[in-house]
């Protein structure tokens, strides 16, 4: 029996190996280890590519949160709403400057905030949105936008799992104030380590990040304000800069592999990710959702199928923010998602094969 992997990094890497080689040694031949030509080049490339004025690289997705925050002005004293279904770092980098994450339920069609509830939310120290493009899908962005704009706040789009995802013909990351995005390994466009990148159409927002990302200087040595290590790695740009060239022919093998898997799946009438209309998913994660999921998940890994769960805690029941004053049942769609989400293989080199194989084994398990 052959194994099917969740993700496969490695068959992606031997299929470019050659291109990411030479970009690798270049930038070990120019001694230029950190920032450097390699990383200008790749913002300039994906900020084209976002359909973005800006971009700013730095070290992780995380970093990328917290610096959008930092630009954004909030800090101490100001509250921030997002969702709980969403990875921590959505919510540690709120924490990071020292604001209060308020938390929003999601909606089920899209799994991405419920603009409708977001309003009742707001206090005077709402300083800011963030909406998560969860698993490649864009959230609800004109309503999000128009509530923003009533109350003077700012919307940071986490987009960490949707690169190149589009929201009625314009890409994440462009839409709000501004967008953070992840190049974590195993993220639609990933690096060789970690990454990330701050994007926006505002020439202060973009400054501003690039100050925090090292030590607050625009000139060596001249320290403007207290900042940050936040610099990508040369060797990191170098290898992006590769990968970015093949992102939009590696999207729609994964738009058809979710075809492939929504129209065997469809036939079992098991719930699974849909595309909303007017917005292009990407696919991140291929979900499928079942009370007992974790049967499911035996069934698959008995075959030798891997799959994985994103996420089964919402954030609002981990440790570190049950001092919130929310419990089980205050984001009661956000927790049944928690509880029956099931990641299923998705990564461009899957093969039809592959795909069928898993679908007839969640097929045959719920038949």
């Amino acid at each position: 029996m052959t194994m099917i992997p969740f993700l496969d990094l490695k068959t992606q890497y031997f299929s470019i190996k050659d291109e990411i080689d030479q970009a690798v040694l270049e930038v070990l031949g120019s001694s230029k280890y950190a920032l450097g030509p390699a990383v200008e080049k790749f913002e300039e490339e994906f900020a084209e590519f976002q359909g973005v004025k800006y971009a700013v690289a730095v070290n992780s997705g995380t970093s990328a949160l917290h610096a959008s925050l930092l630009a954004a002005g909030v800090g101490e004293d100001c509250e921030v709403i997002t969702v709980s279904m969403t990875f921590i770092a959505t919510v540690a980098a709120i924490s990071y400057v020292g604001a209060r994450p308020v938390f929003v339920d999601i909606e089920e069609s899209s799994f991405n905030i419920d603009p409708s509830k977001i309003e009742a939310q707001i206090t005077p120290r709402t300083k800011a949105i963030i909406p998560v493009h969860l698993h490649g899908q864009a959230a609800d962005m004109d309503p999000i936008l128009e509530i923003a704009e009533r109350h003077n706040l700012t919307v940071i789009e986490d987009a960490a799992q949707a690169h190149g995802a589009e929201y009625n013909g314009k890409r994440v990351g462009g839409i709000g104030h501004i967008g953070s995005f992840s190049f974590y390994p195993g993220k639609n466009l990933g690096a060789y380590g970690e990454g990330g990148i701050v994007t926006t159409n505002n020439a202060d927002h973009a400054n501003y990040v690039r100050l925090l990302r090292d030590w607050g200087q625009k000139k060596k040595y001249h320290h403007d304000i207290l900042a940050y290590n936040y610099r990508m790695d040369s060797i990191q740009g170098a290898v992006l800069g590769v990968k970015l060239k093949y992102l939009e022919d590696w999207t729609e093998i994964r738009r058809n592999h979710a075809l492939q898997y929504s129209t065997a799946l469809d036939k079992a009438g098991i719930s699974r990710s849909v595309e909303v209309l007017g917005c292009r998913h990407v696919y991140h994660v291929y979900s499928v959702f079942h009370p007992n999921r974790q049967q499911l998940q035996k069934t698959l890994q008995d075959e030798e199928i891997h799959s994985g769960m994103h996420y089964p805690i919402p954030v609002h029941l981990q440790k570190p923010y049950q001092g919130l004053g929310y419990s089980a049942g205050s984001l009661p769609v956000s927790e049944k998602f928690a509880r029956e989400q099931l990641s299923l293989p998705m990564f461009p080199e899957l093969t039809k094969a592959q795909i069928g194989k898993v679908s007839d084994v969640v097929c045959g398990w719920v038949g």
